[in-house]
């Protein structure tokens, strides 16, 4: 089913960009409307089985919104631009942001120790003469484990573990490599390294969050405090996923609500537009920290394609210099899966959050949206990826534990 979107997708892409726009020395690619999205949304929709999608697209300093299915199984309601959504682990690069921005203010340093802003009397672990660094954290690279396990049955989705749990078990870890080495996705990593920005401003990290990201682009529905009023508009999937609650306590990793008149206005600053006089991301912000060649391992960080780069939470889709080159992270879990992806030579972004339909499909939502980015910037599909070679097993493997986020 993940090669399904070449079939489905491919004659929508094609028939919306000239033949000549592929041509070797094409100069200015025909661009698709802004609004051809909604057709090739609809069959995004429709093969990931979700029961209500809502997308965004962004292109310079146009903005193009539209809702799929339903806000709740049976609601008969599309999803609105004010309907709320779990941003799930695309809470990680409002951390990274925050992060670049201290670092810019020179109050942390990239490569500061973590044990420089840990709670008296904890040590972290090292491994070797390598300790773990901030931009370890923020790249997945400080050996950590991805979760900590052991949650109370039945605790909301991402409020576990708080500051006291993870720093307990923090010391007692043994890291899977040397910092710097290899990539291992974790999301108690994004909580440590909020945990860490917290400390260094002396500010609670919501408040920081506030202050430095949220308040300046009027992100007035961005919270991991929902009110009763906000709660009743979130989408609800086709499980029964727990309560709408305070998600402070992953702050850092998977915590954060929004809309998608938000993400619209969070696009924008990620592409640099500078509209109406409004702040723009830092272009290190979006960077490559790591490149495959530096890492022994990466394990994690392919959901949306084979990773050509690693970032400060961002993950990078071909070189550079390529036309078609992509920044993404990808997010899921309590019932969503959440993308954003960057083409910054065409200046396109797309933003998509869906939720669970009643069975999965196998499609790869994320392939699929790529796919759309580069349409919508008047660029042909990434190539499909290599077929996965399967060996033989001798051994009868332990099923993988659910992963409740990306």
């Amino acid at each position: 089913m993940r090669r399904a979107r070449l079939r489905y997708l491919l004659p929508v892409l094609l028939s919306l960009i000239s033949p000549s726009a592929f041509a070797k020395g094409a100069a200015s690619p025909a661009l698709p409307a802004l609004q051809a999205a909604e057709e090739m949304g609809q069959d995004l929709f429709v093969l990931s089985g979700s029961v209500g999608m809502v997308l965004v697209v962004v292109r310079d300093d146009q903005v193009f919104f539209h809702g799929y299915g339903e806000t709740a199984p049976g609601s008969h309601q599309l999803p609105s631009q004010d309907s709320v959504l779990r941003l799930c682990s695309l809470t990680k690069i409002f951390t990274t942001d925050v992060l670049s921005k201290l670092a810019t203010d020179r109050v942390v340093r990239l490569d500061d120790p973590l044990q420089r802003y840990a709670p008296k009397r904890i040590v972290v672990p090292t491994r070797g003469d390598s300790p773990i660094t901030l931009v370890d954290l923020a790249t997945h690279t400080a050996g950590l484990s991805r979760e900590i396990a052991g949650a109370p049955p039945h605790t909301p989705h991402f409020t576990y573990p708080d500051y006291k749990t993870r720093w307990r078990w923090l010391p007692k870890q043994r890291l899977h490599n040397a910092p710097g080495s290899s990539a291992l996705y974790s999301n108690v990593g994004f909580d440590l390294l909020s945990d860490a920005l917290s400390s260094a401003s002396h500010k609670q990290y919501a408040a920081l969050l506030a202050e430095r990201t949220l308040n300046p682009l009027h992100m007035v529905n961005t919270t991991f405090f929902p009110t009763e009023a906000q709660c009743s508009k979130l989408l609800i999937s086709a499980h029964d996923e727990g309560p709408c609650t305070v998600t402070e306590n992953t702050a850092g990793s998977s915590g954060l609500y929004s809309t998608a008149t938000d993400m619209a206005i969070w696009l924008k600053y990620l592409l640099r537009t500078g509209e109406n006089g409004m702040p723009v991301q830092n272009k290190a912000a979006q960077d490559t920290y790591f490149p495959p060649e530096k890492l022994a391992h990466q394990i994690g960080l392919d959901h949306a394609g084979r990773p050509s780069g690693v970032g400060l939470g961002w993950i990078h889709l071909l070189p550079a210099d390529d036309p078609s080159h992509i920044v993404q992270k990808t997010g899921g879990g309590a019932g969503f899966r959440t993308y954003i992806a960057i083409n910054q030579a065409h200046h396109t972004a797309v933003f998509l959050a869906a939720t669970d339909g009643p069975v999965g499909t196998g499609f790869n939502l994320f392939y699929g949206a790529n796919d759309l980015l580069l349409a919508m910037a008047g660029l042909p599909p990434l190539p499909p990826p290599p077929p996965v070679i399967k060996r033989a097993v001798h051994h009868v493997a332990k099923p993988a534990p659910r992963r409740r986020k990306r």
